[in-house]
């Protein structure tokens, strides 16, 4: 069946395009067309004025649908999440685990794997091999120094769906480094008291990313800016940031948009409630806490997180919608994400705006 998409505000992920529709064929968009080349058998969906964007792309989430995929690491739970979360508009995911044992890491690596779902681009394991003075909510007691064999037989059991590791540059020896980015993982700096100068030799060993800018990190002291300052001066490292308000102020989004540009995107750290197990986190109006307090994780979605850097940080729409979707589909090499144009997956978004989904397509067919 052909799909077309008319009669909306279209943000390619390079440009804004009015008066033109959105041809869809066999789940790839194959053409921006106008009206009267529209195909006489096409099934026409009238977006009545609303924005069309690319499908948002999360790399750090953790659950969602009520399942906290550490928690329950099955394919019910990986397929809840994914619906879930593709009827809020996040139509690709890294699925996310914390600091955890090696069992519960396996054990999750084999879900992944073995129960593919569209929306689901593979695994993001932040830590175990992170600094405990920057530990956050993640377990002390999992937390460890990368050794060669525990990282080749995670990557072994893989099978390539290992797709990002956090990690603290000062706690990993080079060669660990190397061997993940040799095996196609985006690594990541992140729950670190790196120095400036550790985290810039991390940086040339082949770290391409900042985990969640400003938290669980070494602070932008002006004696020793650590790894944010690291960040800041780099060419080419990246940076993803919750913008929840919470996490890190709006103000400081702005600061670091201004200086990192099209190198700072979204995640949203996002959980769900767990109130057994490992990791407690208890659901509060707008976050989620430990126990104790401490904040564990976020309560937010991407189009909330675009939503709040227009609203509140001076981001331009068209540039918050890339920080959720073109630019996460760079880091992960995935040319036909993140965009509206001939070639890519027919993931897509429809809102209003008042940021509210009207409709969201994944692989060409619309799921609300």
């Amino acid at each position: 069946m052909i799909e077309v998409l008319s009669n909306g505000q279209i943000y390619t992920g390079e440009r804004l395009v009015k008066d033109k529709s959105i041809l869809i064929k066999d789940g790839i968009i194959n053409d921006l067309i106008d009206a009267p080349n529209i195909p006489q058998q096409a099934k026409v969906t009238d977006c009545r004025g609303a924005i069309i964007a690319p499908g948002l792309l999360d790399l750090q989430i953790y659950g969602g649908g009520g399942y906290l995929f550490s928690a329950s690491p099955t394919a019910e739970s990986l397929h809840a999440i994914a619906d879930a979360l593709v009827a809020r508009g996040t139509t690709g995911f890294l699925i996310t685990l914390a600091t955890n044992s090696m069992e519960v890491f396996m054990e999750a690596i084999r879900v992944v794997r073995d129960n593919p779902h569209p929306a689901v681009l593979g695994l993001h394991l932040e830590g175990p091999y992170i600094n405990p003075e920057k530990r956050g909510a993640h377990i002390e007691e999992y937390v460890k120094i990368p050794e060669k064999r525990e990282v080749e037989m995670l990557l072994h059991e893989a099978e390539g769906v290992i797709k990002m590791m956090t990690l603290a540059p000062e706690v990993s020896d080079p060669e660990i480094i190397r061997l993940l980015t040799s095996n196609h993982v985006i690594v990541s700096a992140g729950h670190s008291s790196a120095s400036f100068a550790q985290a810039q030799d991390g940086f040339v060993q082949g770290i391409t990313c900042t985990t969640h800018l400003f938290n669980a990190m070494s602070p932008l002291h002006h004696r020793d800016t650590g790894l944010p300052g690291a960040t800041f001066q780099s060419g080419h490292v990246r940076a993803s940031i919750i913008a929840d308000g919470i996490h890190v102020d709006y103000n400081a989004i702005s600061i670091a948009k201004k200086i990192m540009k099209e190198r700072l995107f979204f995640i949203t750290d996002a959980i769900e409630e767990s109130l057994e197990g490992p990791y407690i986190h208890v659901r509060q109006p707008d976050r989620f806490t430990l126990p104790d307090g401490t904040l564990s994780g976020s309560n937010l979605t991407l189009l909330k997180a675009v939503s709040n850097a227009v609203k509140h940080a001076g981001i331009p729409l068209e540039e918050a919608l890339r920080m959720a979707s073109l630019y996460p589909a760079q880091i992960l090499g995935r040319p036909d994400l993140g965009t509206i144009q001939t070639g890519a997956k027919a993931d897509l978004l429809v809102f209003n705006k008042d940021f509210e989904v009207e409709q969201v397509w994944s692989n060409g067919t619309r799921h609300n």
